[in-house]
């Protein structure tokens, strides 16, 4: 089935939307490294429906940053976005894999104020994104 771009922008949406509310699942279950995780998929997801809502055959790459500088090569005011949203990419890796931490393991190593800093600025990026898809 083909879908128009704003259809697979908004099922992208929707997914994003999801992972931020397991995000705060997770986190009042004190799993804070999985919450972190989600949060950072929610945002990712969250500019990938951007870019497949203006037209974007394929959103590649997991970085928040990354996905942010493609996002404003089609609307500049996601440049000032990317500033705040970057530091999300840093729970892609350690929040899920031992060797990407010195020591420990994630499930030791994110805390409660891990996890609402991530979920605060996922928010940010849904509000910034659903913003522009409702425009």
């Amino acid at each position: 089935m083909r879908r128009t771009p704003a259809e697979e922008g908004r099922r992208w949406f929707r997914q994003a939307e999801r992972d931020l509310d397991d995000a705060l699942f997770l986190a009042s279950g004190a799993r804070f490294n999985l919450a972190c995780y989600l949060a950072q998929q929610s945002a990712e997801k969250a500019l990938k429906a951007f870019l497949y809502h203006m037209g974007a055959e394929f959103a590649w790459g997991h970085s928040v940053a990354e996905l942010c500088r493609d996002a404003a090569s089609l609307d500049s005011r996601f440049r000032e976005l990317a500033s705040r949203a970057a530091s999300l990419d840093k729970y892609y890796i350690p929040t899920r894999y031992p060797n990407g931490l010195p020591g420990g393991i994630p499930s030791e190593a994110f805390t409660s104020g891990d996890a609402d800093s991530a979920i605060g600025l996922a928010t940010v990026v849904l509000d910034f994104v659903r913003s522009r898809l409702e425009q």
